[in-house]
């Protein structure tokens, strides 16, 4: 039909349109794929040709064709648009479908200054030929079309200006292997290589969004989250105020404790003035967060951390909503509000609560991260003192414009400090934990900067991964991966740059890792069990009971042979205390599993050679890096079979891992009757993790009454989740009506506001 149409090569040139070498594309791109029409494609590609098209259009309108034919009855069209992108992508990076040698690439991609030089100082030519036996670049045609979207527009190095690509994913995945085991001796680090490629590239393990896009660059920080504790001095203010643009700039995440800041009115100077309050210093932290785009590759953004007792808490906790005026607005950050014992007894008892600013109450501040005995001590001593500035409130009226605005904004978080300090791998009273991160799964010790040289102040650090639930086949396939994921973060810690001497410092005394899980809904599908019934408890408890154990073992194994981290004195796993010694014991009123491991062995090992890092664990939402393994997000249920995600490269439609096997075991978000069943899941992964979870809560406003959901049920959920021990709670979701077949979600990032790995 369209055959006398030209088309315009690369090199300008006109040509005839050769319809049977398009045919011949499809076809190798359809083979072995079931229930796919080349035929279809080609239809819905011709209609849109048109005389003098340019090559690359061609290639991109074929690929939309296929893209546009995902649906739950043909998933298998993911793959077909995959591997016509896969086709699309390697002629723009080298002009030809098969890849140069690695050590051709890798030559050039140094000359070009887009690899890190050391990649050439450190490897010979030998150990690149032996990188060249094990490199798999068929692997590339396991991708979904989302996933080679997600590596197009985030994690492939190119030049985002002219849209040129220099790389493809096998490279992508053989480099960050070699560049995080090239401080191991030459005569073991090519094992290790090796074994780490294979686990990445055959989605075992998932990588964060800085180390994909970041590793093998001269750009050397690949943190996903980063925790920054003001104080309540100018200095440290503007201190804080140049550490987040200084990691803002470098791809990560950023969660912001203000807790100390004073109250508005309060005295200044001896009261030579009066103070301005919270506001204007939170707007200066998110004109900081804003002041950087990342590169294209993601947005900057922040979560700010506040005491519910804070004097000025009412004024803040409408900070996001769209009610108000600028000046008493602040929307483009997230916030956290902590928690703990005291205020949720409050709550039942239907009591007052206190505020107070922190600069009034010598020790509350402290207390409440480090001993609660003691901070309700101090509270009920200051609650009774009439000389100290305080304002009482109904814990109802409180919480119910907590959980008001956490239901208006889906972005007021929840921080339970006190289960962040007691179910906590350090010792409270030397490194308490006072805030979390963006995604509030990260919980590690801060302390102030004081100024930006300060070297005392501490900023922590989290580097991130994920083990592929659903690509493994028995838990004892944990023990290795857990051995490669925590060897690789950990060289990682070694081999990045810190912009900020206060970061250096708290990476280098703590080695902090954060490993979680995606694909859990795909998992809990394969083994028949649900979210909502109980049924999955019992598996829960056994896989996360492993998780924990291996990487432990890992790092205790990497203690022995490099040496302990240097605070892990102020750990309390140097005093024989495991997350299962004080987990919340109400949690075994809905699991009976037992222990399969051998804890009692480990915990002496621990004590005897240490751990190489204070923390191993944390559950992040990993939205964008699931997609590259084609896996569910985290350990969310999918809101429908397909789902269609919104990016900056277009609309992406994934279909969940094997469909049409598991369709009748899936549970999907809205068939799920309540949060009960989720939050015990929660519970118990929180058992054994070492920070925290990003868990969400969700509501149907369909299955109430008038269409509203009842405060009784927000607080219910609230006070479900704080017995089960969990430490935090990240987006709150409320169905708004739309097509759960056709869900549009932003497959963004850490710091773009979803926080994904």
């Amino acid at each position: 039909m369209k055959k006398n149409l030209f088309v315009t090569k690369r090199n300008g040139k006109r040509e005839r349109i050769d319809l049977d070498k398009i045919h011949r594309v499809i076809t190798w791109a359809a083979e072995g794929l079931k229930n796919v029409s080349v035929s279809q494609v080609e239809l819905n590609s011709h209609i849109q040709f048109y005389d003098g098209i340019r090559t690359d259009d061609i290639h991109e309108t074929i690929i939309k064709a296929a893209a546009d034919l995902i649906s739950e009855t043909s998933p298998d069209y993911q793959y077909l648009a995959a591997h016509l992108a896969v086709f699309h992508l390697r002629k723009k990076a080298y002009r030809r479908f098969t890849p140069p040698s690695i050590f051709e690439h890798v030559s050039k991609m140094c000359s070009k200054g887009k690899y890190d030089m050391h990649l050439l100082e450190d490897y010979s030519k030998q150990e690149f030929e032996e990188m060249e036996k094990f490199i798999v670049h068929d692997r590339d045609l396991k991708f979904s079309y989302a996933a080679v979207k997600q590596l197009e527009g985030k994690y492939l190095i190119q030049n985002r200006v002219t849209g040129d690509i220099y790389e493809s994913a096998q490279f992508l995945y053989m480099m960050v292997a070699a560049c995080l085991f090239s401080n191991y001796e030459p005569a073991i680090r090519l094992s290790y290589v090796r074994r780490f490629y294979d686990a990445v590239s055959q989605f075992k393990i998932s990588l964060p969004t800085p180390i994909m896009a970041g590793v093998r660059t001269p750009t050397r920080q690949f943190s996903s989250c980063v925790l920054i504790e003001t104080g309540d001095s100018l200095d440290s203010i503007n201190a804080t105020s140049s550490a987040i643009v200084k990691y803002v700039s470098q791809r990560a995440g950023i969660g912001i404790n203000a807790g100390r800041i004073r109250a508005l009115g309060s005295a200044i100077r001896g009261g030579e003035a009066f103070h301005t309050g919270c506001i204007p210093f939170y707007k200066h932290f998110q004109t900081a967060v804003k002041s950087c785009s990342q590169g294209g590759v993601r947005g900057g953004a922040a979560t700010v951390f506040y005491p519910v007792w804070h004097l000025e808490v009412e004024s803040l906790l409408v900070l996001k909503n769209n009610r108000g005026i600028d000046s008493n607005r602040i929307r483009h950050l997230d916030y956290g509000v902590q928690l703990s014992r005291l205020f949720y007894q409050r709550l039942i008892d239907k009591k007052n609560v206190a505020l107070f600013s922190p600069s009034d109450v010598p020790g509350l501040y402290d207390a409440f991260f480090e001993d609660q005995d003691e901070f309700e001590r101090l509270y009920n001593l200051y609650e009774g003192d009439p000389d100290i500035r305080q304002k009482s409130i109904s814990a109802v009226e409180l919480f119910s414009l907590l959980m008001q605005e956490r239901a208006s904004t889906g972005r007021i978080y929840i921080q339970n400090v006190d289960h962040c300090n007691t179910h906590s791998p350090f010792d409270s009273k030397v490194a308490p934990i006072r805030q979390s991160n963006l995604c509030l799964e990260i919980a590690l010790p801060t302390k102030p900067l004081q100024h930006i040289m300060d070297e005392e102040g501490e900023i922590a650090l989290c580097t991130l991964s994920a083990f592929n639930l659903g690509a493994i086949e028995s838990l004892d396939e944990l023990e290795e991966l857990a051995e490669l994921a925590v060897r690789a973060l950990d060289s990682l810690l070694d081999y990045q740059d810190y912009p900020v001497k206060a970061a250096e410092n708290s990476s280098m005394a703590r080695r902090t890792l954060g490993i979680g899980v995606i694909n859990f809904a795909y998992y809990l599908a394969k083994n028949g069990v649900k979210y909502s019934d109980g049924s999955a408890n019992n598996l829960t408890h056994k896989t996360f009971e492993a998780i924990q154990y291996y990487l432990l073992k890992a790092s205790n194994k990497l203690a022995f042979e490099r040496g302990a981290c240097p605070k892990f004195n102020e750990t309390r796993y140097s005093q024989g205390i495991l997350p299962l010694d004080t987990y919340k014991k109400s949690l075994d009123n809905i699991c009976d599993e037992q222990y399969h491991l051998d804890w009692e062995t480990l915990r002496s090992d621990i004590v005897k050679h240490g751990l190489r890092n204070s923390t191993l664990s944390a559950l992040m939402p990993s939205e964008t890096s699931s997609q590259i393994s084609n896996a569910t997000n985290g350990i969310e249920p999918p809101r429908g079979f397909v789902s269609v995600k919104a990016s900056k490269d277009g609309i992406l439609k994934q279909v969940v891992p094997e469909y049409e096997k598991y369709k009748q075991n899936y549970e999907l978000l809205w068939d799920i009757p309540n949060n009960q069943g989720y939050l015990e899941l929660v519970g118990i992964m929180q058992k054994f993790i070492d920070q925290a979870i990003s868990a969400n809560t969700n509501y149907d406003p369909k299955r109430f009454s008038e269409g509203r959901v009842p405060m009784t049920n927000l607080l219910k959920d609230l006070l479900v989740a704080y017995k089960m021990g969990v430490k935090t709670l990240y987006y709150h979701n409320t169905r708004d009506g739309a097509d759960d077949e056709n869900i549009i979600d932003e497959a963004d990032d850490c710091a773009g506001g979803a926080c994904k790995i």
